[in-house]
């Protein structure tokens, strides 16, 4: 590990100095399963599809002459899995070849970033410890990351690649190295800039943002929201099942209600983060939760 993790520093500082591009050192820690997948994929650089769009991706998904640029992460993920052992797969990134079925698996399972705006059918983002809405450059993918594009600026994915690193010209333009199936007729290397209008946002390794949720929403997030209010009170648990339905909006608008909040039952940033503060401060109060220090180890 510590050599592929050398050799991979190495790589970046050569490309960097050859280019004068700052290499961006991860704010998250990069986790082994995540260097793995980055060795998969690299190494299936250069590979070139066959007559009438034929893949070994697409023939391992079930359609050989599919557009394979999910079918290209997805095959890469389940060598990781078959190599070592992991369980990625349906658990930490997507199993899927369907339009916007990967974007739609992150959002349920609360870890996609948004580019800017609206997640559809949910709400706006915001990153966590940050008191405003996603904008434009907010968020700097990390390694492992997928990105998801649209050719026509509409809210559906036209395309996905993997995020490999980031780095910074000279100029200060922020830029997303990727490693991507399907472009056009095999697996290469490309770059974006953070602020191409194509990205729609990120399927992330780490849970990075908190959402806006509503009636009708489901997903991690919503369980999240439904274990913190039933901590407090405000809904049986019997409700903790991940889908935001008449019983929760019923608990967020007492929660509402109670601190002064425009009781409007929908999950907003303010009523997030005030429950965060309540569940903190509870768990701070209660002292089943307190550590136990042996005197005689000081």
């Amino acid at each position: 590990m510590v050599k592929r993790a050398l050799a991979l520093f190495f790589l970046l500082l050569l490309l960097s100095s050859a280019s004068a591009e700052e290499i961006l050192e991860p704010v998250e820690q990069v986790p082994d399963y995540v260097e793995w997948l980055l060795e998969v994929a690299s190494g299936e650089v250069g590979y070139r599809e066959g007559d009438h769009g034929w893949s070994k991706y697409g023939e391992w998904a079930g359609d050989p002459y599919a557009q394979w640029c999910a079918e290209f992460l997805t095959w890469c993920v389940d060598q990781v899995d078959q190599r070592h052992g992991t369980h990625l797969l349906k658990r930490l990134y997507p199993l899927y070849s369907g339009q916007n079925t990967g974007r739609a698996w992150f959002i349920r399972e609360g870890r996609f970033v948004v580019r800017k705006g609206e997640v559809d059918g949910w709400g706006y983002e915001w990153l966590k410890g940050h008191d405003s809405f996603i904008r434009t450059g907010d968020y700097v993918p990390q390694p492992g990351d997928y990105i998801f594009f649209t050719w026509t600026s509409g809210v559906d994915t036209d395309h996905v690649a993997l995020v490999e690193y980031c780095s910074r010209t000279p100029d200060g333009k922020t830029l997303i190295h990727v490693i991507e199936g399907n472009n056009p007729v095999g697996v290469a290397r490309n770059t974006y800039s953070l602020y191409d209008t194509q990205i729609l946002g990120y399927g992330t390794v780490h849970d990075l943002a908190d959402i806006t949720m509503r009636f009708g929403n489901s997903g991690e997030k919503v369980r999240q929201l439904q274990e913190s209010l039933a901590y407090l009170g405000f809904l049986e648990s019997r409700f903790i099942t991940g889908n935001f339905g008449n019983a929760t909006a019923d608990a967020v608008r007492a929660f509402q209600n109670r601190y002064g909040i425009r009781p409007n039952t929908i999950a907003n940033m303010e009523t997030q983060q005030r429950l965060q503060r309540e569940v903190d401060l509870k768990r701070d109060m209660d002292p089943t939760t307190w550590m136990v220090v042996d005197d005689e180890a000081d």
